[in-house]
């Protein structure tokens, strides 16, 4: 940079300044402001003609007056003239005033981009600097389109300066991600890898900067950076202090360009080549030894930068999940940070190892730490470092340890904050749910939250415990008494009234033998309560007196003297009013027969994708919530009870694995009495669902359970012999908006997915369960496509162990590589022999167009622009069709959010229209995507269009959606 002469002090500008610092008050600054701003408009106004220093002199004046929170609104034009200077005082002033002032909207735009030009054209490294700066801090969409095809040859060219090239990477990152669009793709991409050569590690960082973003933007085209990032990576981790002397941070070598590298590599699997992958592992390994050294330095700054490189490092090595020794030597390093003094490594070193926790690697060693977690959970001062031991006991459980972290959350819950105590209860109810030895210490976990957290414990808790309950033919009586015991309690929290009013209608009968329970002391326990509850609770209670009538005829006079009185025939709500006369009604005129089918026992309930993991990751937000099972399909030892493989087993604890389920019959909130008269009538309560009575039970869950299906379905028989395999498509359409959950269950083999994408790569991981208790021999899978689609899509397959042993599970991976857009589906083809017969499956692999979507955020202006331009005909397609399912908000945001789009708020005119945005990554080409989604719930009606610039993605995509709704 240019020495600064004295001539440059611009002493009117100090003394400026000095008198707006003396000013006593604000009246006596915007006086002098207004003074000077009238000095400089004269000036600027003058016949004669100003020199460059003047005008520098009063354009800094001008920007110190914006700096204060005074609109300027003249000096613009004096501001690009300095733009012509060859001083470079006066143009870094031009430049300054331009990057804080100058609306992109301006029409002095074009006189700027001329300026800019002219100094990028010039070769003089100094203005080349300012004109780079000033285009990334302007960063507009014009400046973009004038600059963003000459930047790049800047940036390659041989003869450019080291300073110029750090300017001109990180002008074309900004650019990048202003107008992404604009940015062109070409044969500069393959040069600008070879940055990370330079011998200036200036240029490397930057370059790195600049390769990451546009390599998850187009993996193939900066798929050679990895093994220059791996050589780079390896210098530096092997490299004394001293090498990078410019570069090393308190005696750790280039830090930030460590960071960026490892960066750089999680936007790739772990490399093919054998001889790049073991000098990678090399590097890690250098990374965590050198953590285990003593300090080099006792400041915090030392520490910071050393500390920063490993979670790094730490990052990729989960993000690889392929090398076993790494995964435990990084959970055992991040145990050690679990009691460090610092708050901040606590907190990561927690919220990594949550992480760590889904590998099937490293899980065993995490579990290690649980005594150190539990600790922190009772010790720690910090509330968010409290909420990420919390989330890792919750990672780390299975059936080995549940009862402990239950029984830990629970006593941490009568203490914890306000703010975390919900989604406590959320863990909670899943974790007992999920890893239940037996029925009864699940009702007794569910009773002791309901009486700890009260309010916090939603709904769908306590719904998922009456439906447990009445599922479960063992476990009726001990909940019948349970909470009949449990209401005996002079203060007790409604939800738990709820439960008890609920269980003992249905199953009070199953201890009325008891004199202590019998039925006129159950029905006093409730209505001693009834005058305290809320209206719904008190409905839920009416419906139980009218069940108690059918179970015990006894103590009709007494409910029909309460249903009679006046508090309830002329209640204020009308609810309850109708309650009453319905119920008191059909208590008078119905016979004894009527009566009980009417008010017969409840059926099982069918199991569904679980509402309460649902709440709980919409609570956390998306990807927050560590996928337990979704990375160990086994569940942990749910095939101890393998030999069992009768679906219709209702006791058999592994069923307690099927998730927390909503239904699709009534919430046991309150049955409406219109509905027990009626038939099949709409609910009276706005959250009761139809009561299916003539619904035949559900059969129960098999061992294998489907934990992450949208809804259990009966099992297909098993092939009995080889010949013509027809191909399964019964689950294909539910992973159209998830990737995760079971494509495939029959009496003997469950398969189960777990997919990620990124750009136009995925992988899937595939789970083999075997159900029965005998081995599976000669087992072997492939992947079939048509010859279209080979040149399509590519599948590559890992190969699988041959036998699985009774009751185990095997995992295979699916590496999927995007060429072009596609239609068809490849077919995943699954043989093996037990009991010595050829068993073949042939099931539809849910590898569709939209998973190899990218999110693209919008605003309402950019969205219908390019909805315009996108207005061929071609280009559109639309369908109008009937909605399947209940319209609900929230399930269709959810469901564009799972195809892949980002769902884009406050663009469309009407509120009640869903617009989304997005594109489609290939190996060859990207493909923009709009989508417009209006719902018409009075017709029960969808009209979908998509606007893409190719019609036969258009088409694809609209068939796909249309058929979620």
């Amino acid at each position: 940079m240019p020495a600064v002469s004295k001539g440059d002090g611009m002493r009117g500008l100090a003394v400026f300044i000095s008198d707006i610092r003396n000013c006593k008050s604000k009246e006596a600054e915007v006086k002098r402001i207004n003074k000077e701003l009238a000095n400089i408009r004269s000036k600027f106004k003058g016949d004669k003609a100003l020199d460059g220093y003047s005008k520098k002199k009063y354009v800094c004046k001008l920007l110190f007056i914006f700096l204060l929170g005074h609109d300027i609104d003249f000096g613009h034009m004096e501001a690009v003239n300095l733009l012509s200077s060859n001083k470079y005082t006066e143009k870094q002033i031009g430049y300054l005033f331009i990057s804080v002032l100058v609306n992109s909207n301006s029409d002095l735009i074009s006189l700027i981009n001329n300026g800019i030009k002219n100094d990028l054209a010039s070769r003089n490294p100094t203005f080349m600097n300012l004109a780079l700066h000033c285009i990334a801090n302007v960063g507009s969409r014009e400046m973009a389109e004038a600059f963003a095809s000459q930047i790049p040859s800047i940036l390659v060219a041989g003869d450019t300066m080291d300073s110029v090239k750090q300017s001109a990477a990180l002008c074309l990152l900004r650019l990048n991600r202003t107008s992404p669009d604009l940015v062109p793709m070409g044969e500069w991409t393959a040069r600008v890898v070879h940055l990370l050569n330079d011998q200036h590690l200036g240029v490397v960082t930057a370059a790195t900067s600049l390769i990451t973003t546009l390599a998850q933007k187009s993996p193939e085209d900066f798929r050679t950076s990895i093994s220059l990032a791996v050589a780079r990576l390896s210098r530096i981790v092997t490299s004394a202090s001293i090498d990078l002397q410019d570069y090393t941070y308190y005696f750790v070598a280039a830090p930030w360009l460590s960071v960026k590298l490892l960066r750089l590599l999680q936007c790739y699997p772990p490399p093919e080549d054998a001889a790049l992958r073991s000098r990678l592992t090399e590097c890690l390994e250098t990374i965590l030894n050198k953590a285990q050294e003593p300090p080099k330095s006792k400041k915090v700054q030392h520490s910071n930068a050393k500390n920063a490189v490993l979670f790094e490092a730490i990052a990729l090595i989960i993000h690889h999940d392929s090398e076993p020794t790494l995964l435990v030597r990084a959970c055992n390093q991040l145990g050690q940070f679990l009691q460090h003094r610092e708050t901040n490594l606590r907190y990561l070193a927690l919220e990594s190892m949550c992480t760590l926790a889904s590998s099937e690697f490293s899980h065993e060693a995490v579990k290690t730490h649980i005594d150190t977690v539990i600790n922190a959970l009772k010790t720690e001062r910090d509330v968010s470092v409290r909420q990420r031991a919390v989330d890792l006991l919750y990672a780390m459980c299975d059936r080995s340890n549940s009862k402990q972290i239950v029984a830990e959350m629970l006593s941490y819950l009568e203490n914890a904050d306000y703010s975390i105590r919900e989604e406590i209860v959320l863990k909670v109810a899943i974790l007992a749910e999920k890893y239940a030895v037996d029925y009864t210490w699940y009702v007794d976990t569910i009773l002791n939250l309901i009486r700890i957290a009260g309010d916090h414990v939603s709904e769908e808790v306590w719904y998922r415990v009456i439906q447990i309950v009445i599922n479960q033919d063992d476990v009726q009586g001990y909940a019948a008494k349970t909470v009949f015991e449990a209401l005996q309690a002079p203060a007790c929290h409604e939800n738990l009234l709820k439960v008890g009013g609920y269980i003992l209608g249905e199953f009070g009968n199953l201890i009325a033998g008891d004199p202590r329970s019998s039925p006129l002391v159950q029905f006093n326990l409730l209505h001693s309560k009834f005058h305290l509850c809320s209206v719904p609770t008190r409905a839920l209670l009416l419906s139980a007196y009218i069940k108690f009538i059918n179970l015990f005829p006894e103590v009709k006079p007494t409910i029909q003297d309460v249903l009679r009185s006046d508090s309830q025939l002329r209640n204020a709500d009308v609810e309850l009013q109708q309650r009453a006369i319905e119920y008191l009604r059909l208590s008078c005129i119905a016979s004894t027969d009527i009566l009980a089918t009417v008010l017969e026992e409840m059926p099982p309930f069918p199991e569904r994708e679980s509402s309460i993991l649902a709440k709980l990751k919409k609570k956390k937000g998306p990807g927050k919530v560590p996928d337990m099972d979704e990375a160990r399909w086994n569940v942990n030892g749910n095939t101890e009870h393998s030999e069992n493989t009768e679906p219709t087993n209702k006791s058999s604890p592994p069923s307690l694995v099927a998730d927390l389920l909503p239904t699709n019959r009534p919430r046991p909130a309150s049955y409406s009495p219109t509905i027990l008269s009626a038939g099949n009538m709409a609910p009276s309560h706005p959250f009761t669902d139809l009561l299916n009575m003539n619904s035949s039970p559900a059969a129960g869950a098999s061992l294998l359970v489907d934990v992450l299906s949208d809804l259990s379905s009966p099992a297909p028989a098993p092939t009995t012999g080889p010949g013509p395999t027809d191909v399964c498509e019964e689950h294909f359409s539910r992973f159209v908006c998830k990737n995760n959950g079971v494509i495939f269950e029959n009496q003997l083999l469950q398969i189960g997915l777990k997919s990620e994408y990124r750009q136009n790569l995925g992988r899937i991981y595939v789970f083999y369960g075997n159900k029965t208790s005998s081995q599976f021999l000669s087992f072997s899978s492939s992947v079939t496509s048509s010859d279209t689609l080979k040149t399509q899509l590519n599948v590559h397959t890992m190969p699988v162990d041959p036998t699985v042993e009774g009751g185990a599970q095997l995992q295979q991976i699916l590496n999927i590589e995007c060429l072009s857009d596609f239609s068809d589906t490849p077919v995943l083809n699954v043989e093996f022999r037990y009991g010595g017969t050829l068993q073949n499956i042939a099931v539809k692999l849910p590898v569709m167009l939209n998973k190899f979507f990218q999110p693209t955020e919008m605003t309402s202006e950019d969205f219908f622009q390019r909805w315009k331009q996108l207005g061929v005909p071609q280009q559109e397609v639309q369908t109008i069709f009937k909605a399947q399912h209940p319209m609900d908000t929230d399930v269709t945001n959810a469901k564009i959010l799972g195809f892949g789009v980002a769902l884009l708020s406050g663009v469309d005119p009407n509120p009640a229209n869903y617009v989304g945005a997005g594109v489609i990554h290939t190996k060859n080409t990207q493909v923009g995507c709009l989508l417009r989604l209006e719902p018409n719930p009075q017709a029960e009606m969808y009209r979908l269009t998509l606007r893409t610039s190719r019609e036969s993605v258009s088409q694809r995509l609209c068939d796909l959606l249309s058929e979620q709704f």
